[in-house]
């Protein structure tokens, strides 16, 4: 794992959709359950068997078998015999990729970001909002660094400096609707964070920034920075991660801090947002 903020794993909560749509006439109740499905996979849980993919959705066993060889058909699964398990399939990256090319703003801060990383021997990450997490849609390191997690990879929005700069950026409105689902979702990790939720958010109001000094994992320390709404509402923010034993007492505070928001304001600029 290199200098960002470490990859997190959220399992699925059982179910999701039988209590939140319920009632909507309008919502396909199968097509929500393949997508969940195909939301169990992540980088640390590659491949899975139907059992395992019915623990973390809560669907019923012959459901799921239903859905996988549904999807496996469509390219969406690839299904190891030798294991008996699945893993993802190449078209959904068909899925992903427009989503990613059409983001120009990509293009645009990934000098910005490549500039600080090399700076700071460390890693600076663009991240959207996918339900209670934070998913990287750009990410740049310093030469320095071998591995690092790389576009696509989802952390916590209550755990993550990057979490906390988008809870910022959000209308009033827009934040109590994430902590309720947070309230009901995750309340452990709710309960466990929300004083160094508030602590970001009071930092990023009167510093631009705020900190994680290993929080997640001692050996990687960040700072998060959210952006400026564009035209299309859509909430970007960044975060800087350093390995831990490169920090220097005020580092993050003094130095990293500021110049990851002159970054942000400089991405704003370009892109157009005043």
């Amino acid at each position: 794992m290199g200098a960002s903020e470490p990859t997190v794993s959220l399992s699925p909560t059982p179910g999701p959709f039988s209590y939140e749509h319920e009632g909507d006439r309008q919502f396909a109740t199968t097509l929500a359950r393949g997508l969940e499905v195909l939301r169990c996979f992540t980088p640390l849980e590659a491949m899975l068997g139907n059992k395992e993919i019915s623990v973390r959705t809560g669907l019923p066993k012959p459901t799921v078998s239903r859905l996988t060889y549904t999807l496996t058909k469509l390219g969406y699964l690839r299904h190891n015999m030798r294991l008996g398990k699945y893993q993802l399939g190449s078209a959904v990256l068909s899925i992903g990729y427009p989503l990613l090319a059409s983001m120009s703003i990509r293009q645009i801060a990934r000098p910005f970001m490549k500039e600080l990383a090399d700076y700071t021997n460390g890693s600076v990450n663009m991240g959207v909002r996918d339900r209670l997490s934070m998913v990287y849609v750009e990410a740049c390191r310093s030469g320095n660094l071998t591995t690092l997690p790389d576009i696509g990879t989802s952390i916590p929005i209550a755990q993550s400096v990057m979490g906390r700069a988008f809870l910022y950026a959000c209308t009033p409105p827009e934040r109590e609707a994430v902590l309720n689902q947070m309230k009901v979702k995750e309340p452990e990790t709710l309960r466990k964070y929300k004083a160094q939720i508030d602590k970001g958010l009071q930092d990023i109001r009167g510093k631009g920034y705020c900190v994680s000094n290993g929080e997640l994992r001692r050996e990687v320390h960040a700072v998060g920075v959210p952006m400026r709404r564009n035209v299309d509402g859509e909430i970007v923010t960044f975060n800087c991660g350093i390995p831990a034993f490169t920090v220097k007492k005020g580092q993050l505070e003094d130095d990293i801090g500021p110049r990851l928001v002159a970054m942000v304001r400089n991405i704003e600029a370009a892109v157009g947002i005043h």
